[in-house]
């Protein structure tokens, strides 16, 4: 009797120690990660790389949180900053990205990799642009992101359509560029450096709040976030 109690002792005590490793493990990880997303902020700014705002990555991470995604499509790789960030929210799912710049991809393959084969491994970074490589992509995706030329946002709004899984949600930074799109800033005639760029986004809000399958929230926050959420 006594010894088949200390076998069963023994087995807990193992089982504690591999929780323990485990939980020392991905505290590590995180630590390593948070490590790395602080040196990719510190970049960005060097470097005069946009990407996400301090002010809209609480909006970005509740987002993805409550999508739970298993496919994640991002639009705008940039230095891979957003990606890891959903990455790491969604702890099961895979992503692709798209970004046009050959040199910011291969920034975006570093800092992937120095993340982790956890987060490398269920990456996938595409190179050129969106609107010739969406239709190559197999669906569906229960999370996309947009943030990429910001002209091409109606255009990409459409090109994703026939990606989307049935509860999918679509998330596109930038929506109010500087209070020009909407608000009280939006009431003057946009100078004519920034007009294609605003004349696009007010139509990218006008074809989210009114695509019949989804319900469009603009959160203000950073540079304005639309989150639209399909019905079906």
């Amino acid at each position: 009797m006594f010894f088949y109690d200390m076998i069963i002792q023994i087995d807990i005590w193992d089982r504690e120690l591999q929780q323990e490793n485990a939980d020392f493990s991905r505290d590590t990880t995180m630590g390593r990660l948070d490590e790395l997303l602080r040196e990719m902020e510190e970049y960005a700014r060097t470097h005069e790389t946009p990407i996400l705002t301090e002010a809209a990555r609480p909006v970005y991470l509740r987002t993805v949180r409550a999508a739970a995604p298993r496919r994640i499509l991002e639009l705008g790789t940039a230095i891979g900053y957003s990606a890891l960030l959903a990455l790491r929210e969604a702890p099961e799912a895979e992503l692709v990205t798209v970004e046009r710049d050959e040199a910011l991809a291969e920034t975006a393959r570093e800092n992937l990799c120095r993340a982790g084969k956890k987060y490398e491994s269920r990456a996938t970074i595409l190179v050129g642009a969106a609107e010739k490589l969406l239709p190559t992509l197999s669906a569906p995706f229960d999370f996309v992101f947009i943030d990429a030329a910001k002209s091409r946002y109606p255009d990409f709004w459409l090109g994703v359509q026939p990606l989307l899984a049935p509860r999918a949600v679509v998330a596109a930074d930038n929506v109010l560029f500087r209070g020009l799109v909407e608000g009280e800033g939006s009431e003057e005639w946009p100078k004519h450096s920034y007009r294609t760029m605003v004349l696009q986004l007010r139509e990218y809000l006008r074809l989210v709040r009114s695509a019949p399958d989804f319900q469009t929230e603009v959160f203000p926050e950073g540079d304005g976030m639309a989150v639209s959420r399909r019905n079906e």
